[in-house]
C-alpha cells in the first residue's frame, strides 16, 4: 500500500481509500464561508463538527485567494490568523493539519504549531523556501498549480493546451522541492481547478484526470472543486447568473465524484459529512472494477 509521509513519521494510506480533506478557512474574505469561522471558538467548533464528520485532514488557511479577493494580507497578520487555530487544533485532535499558505515564514511557524502538511497553491513559484522547511520538518507538501503572480492568480488569458501545461508546470515544482530535499513520499500534486484556467479548461481537467494519474505514477493526486466559480456556471439561472456558492453542493459532489472515479486520492472540501458518504460509494465501485 502506498503512503504520504507526513510530519512526525505519520503515515497516510493512499489508494486504499479516498482521503477527504476539510476546509477551514480563518479568513473575513473567502468565496465560499469568509468570515464564518474568523473567531477561534467558531473555528474550533467547525474542525470539531469535521473531524466528527469524518475528516482525515483538516486544510486551515489564513488569506483568501478567490477571484476578485482582497489585497494580499501581510505575513504578520496572516501569523496571527493561523497560528492559534493550529495550536489548538493539534491539542485537541489526531487528524493531521495542514496548513494552506504560500509563505515561507507562515509555512515554518505553522509547523512549529503542529501543522503536518504545507498546502502551497503556489507550487514553490512564489517562494521556492517552503520547501527548505518543509524538507526540515518532515511534512507533507501538496503542490498546486497554478499561473501569474500573488494577487493576480485569476482572470489570465487560458494557455492553448491545459494537460501539457499543467504536466509541466508540476514536474519543474516537483523538480524544485526534491531539489531542496523535500522526500518524494511526501508530496502530492494538485491540477489547481479554476487558478488561470478557462470553464472549458476546468471541466476538461477533471474529465482527464487519469491522465495526470498516469503522468505522474509516483505522487498522489488532490483536486479542489467544492463550490468553485466554474460549478456555478454550469447552474446558472436563466438570465446567465451563477448560482451562488452556498448552492453549489450537489454540484461539487458530482464533479468530486467524477474525479474520484478519474483516480484522484484526496478531495478537498466544505462539506464533509457529504464528501465522505459520496467517496464511500465512489470507492466502492472503484473497487468493484478493479476485480478481474
Amino acid at each position: 500500500m502506498r503512503e504520504w509521509h507526513i510530519a512526525d513519521g505519520r503515515r497516510l494510506p493512499i489508494g486504499e481509500r479516498t482521503l477527504v480533506m476539510g476546509i477551514l478557512n480563518v479568513t473575513p474574505d473567502s468565496f465560499s464561508d469568509g468570515g464564518e469561522f474568523f473567531s477561534l471558538d467558531k473555528a474550533i467548533a467547525h474542525a470539531e463538527q469535521m473531524v466528527a464528520e469524518g475528516a482525515d485532514i483538516i486544510d486551515v488557511g489564513g488569506e483568501s485567494t478567490r477571484p476578485g479577493g482582497a489585497a494580499i494580507v501581510s505575513a504578520a497578520e496572516e501569523l496571527e490568523r493561523v497560528v492559534p487555530v493550529i495550536e489548538e487544533l493539534t491539542k485537541r485532535f489526531d487528524a493531521p493539519i495542514s496548513i494552506d499558505t504560500t509563505k515561507a515564514i507562515v509555512a515554518r511557524a505553522a509547523l512549529d504549531a503542529g501543522a503536518a502538511i504545507v498546502n502551497d497553491i503556489s507550487a514553490l513559484r512564489f517562494e521556492p523556501e517552503i520547501a527548505d522547511e518543509v524538507a526540515k520538518s518532515g511534512a507533507g507538501l501538496v503542490l498546486m498549480h497554478s499561473r501569474g503572480t500573488p494577487g493576480a492568480l485569476h482572470g489570465l488569458e487560458p494557455v492553448a493546451d491545459i494537460i501539457q501545461e499543467v504536466t509541466s508546470s508540476l514536474r519543474s515544482s516537483i523538480e524544485i522541492a526534491e531539489g531542496r530535499c523535500v522526500q518524494r513520499e511526501s508530496i502530492v500534486i494538485d491540477p489547481g481547478i479554476g487558478f488561470g484556467k478557462s470553464q472549458e479548461q476546468n471541466l476538461e481537467l477533471v474529465a482527464k484526470l487519469d491522465q495526470l494519474v498516469a503522468a505522474f505514477p509516483d505522487f498522489p493526486l488532490l483536486i479542489g472543486t467544492s463550490r468553485k466559480s466554474f460549478l456555478g456556471r454550469i447552474l446558472a439561472d436563466e438570465n446567465g447568473t451563477p448560482a451562488p456558492s452556498e448552492e453549489r453542493l450537489h454540484a461539487s459532489l458530482a464533479s468530486m465524484t467524477a474525479a474520484s472515479l478519474k483516480g484522484a486520492h484526496i478531495v478537498r472540501v466544505h462539506d464533509v459529512k457529504a464528501a465522505m458518504e459520496a467517496v464511500r460509494v465512489t470507492d466502492a465501485i472503484n473497487l468493484a472494477a478493479a476485480r478481474p
